[in-house]
């Protein structure tokens, strides 16, 4: 078996399949042995699980997953690497590769079609791992948040200052949209800093390792969550003008004396900053616009 942990391993295999790293798909292969085996321990993988795995580039994170999960489904977009990642994981374990774009997978249908309906919707809960690249992580976490597929973890490795937004609490600069998302669906925590090093080629920014535990239903009550979702993408979209400001022009609906009563019935200061509200004000504030 090819040992894809080591910078010339991975140069040999490139140059062997003809392959080159795709910018366009932000290819960096993670290279350290040491952090491939801390992703795999915080994962906590047993021979119980299903695990699938986002963009598998040339299969390091996929060996170590198929030693310790009983199968792994591994969806890749680059049919370019399909090639190489047959070698590399031959005798790897339960591996089955899945050409496809993972912004366009249905998880549950995809793990219960494999599995003979074992995982998925309505089927056991499923772990989702990935190195998923910077130029598609805000819509493919909330393809995976939204889609509410079964999966009751995510271990993912994200650009260090999206980790950042991912975590981020009211009032800081961090804090956004994807923040509020992410908090609804998920119990967010940064574990590690993956520096660029552990890559190749290595990117000029850092990485983290960011765990993503699956809530079993929302920590707040909201009858129209769409809405919800409106009203927070409204009140960050301007982020330099007041809550009533932004509302008001937001394209929602309803002049500045609607939304200065709807504030006020959600006991909300109008001169607050979107930035400034929790999860549970948004909620509140969504409430009382019905």
């Amino acid at each position: 078996m090819l040992d894809v942990s080591k910078p010339a391993t991975v140069r040999d295999i490139m140059r062997h399949y003809g392959i080159s790293c795709r910018k366009s798909l932000g290819q960096n292969f993670l290279v350290d042995r040491n952090m491939i085996k801390k992703i795999i321990s915080v994962a906590g993988l047993t021979p119980e699980c299903l695990v699938v795995e986002i963009g598998p580039g040339l299969g390091a994170l996929t060996v170590q997953a198929a030693q310790k999960a009983g199968k792994v489904l591994a969806v890749e977009l680059d049919r370019g690497l399909i090639p190489p990642l047959n070698e590399v994981l031959e005798g790897a374990g339960d591996v089955e590769i899945v050409p496809g774009d993972a912004l366009e997978t249905d998880f549950d249908a995809l793990a219960g079609e494999k599995t003979g309906g074992t995982f998925g919707r309505g089927g056991q809960a499923y772990k989702v791992l990935g190195n998923l690249p910077y130029y598609i992580t805000s819509p493919l976490l909330m393809h995976l948040l939204t889609g509410r597929f079964n999966i009751s973890l995510m271990i993912i490795m994200i650009q260090l200052e999206v980790a950042a937004r991912l975590t981020a609490v009211p009032g800081t600069k961090e804090y956004g949209s994807l923040s509020v998302a992410v908090q609804y669906f998920a119990e967010s925590k940064i574990l590690f800093r993956v520096p660029g090093s552990c890559f190749f080629p290595p990117p000029g920014v850092d990485s983290a390792v960011v765990r993503l535990s699956l809530r079993s239903g929302p920590p707040v009550a909201v009858h129209d969550e769409e809405l919800l979702f409106k009203v927070v993408r409204a009140a960050f979209g301007q982020r330099r003008k007041t809550l009533l400001n932004a509302l008001a022009g937001s394209g929602l609906g309803g002049d500045k004396d609607f939304w200065l009563q709807v504030l006020e019935n959600a006991g909300l200061d109008p001169r607050r900053r979107g930035e400034t509200l929790t999860l549970a004000e948004f909620a509140a504030l969504t409430e009382k616009i019905k």
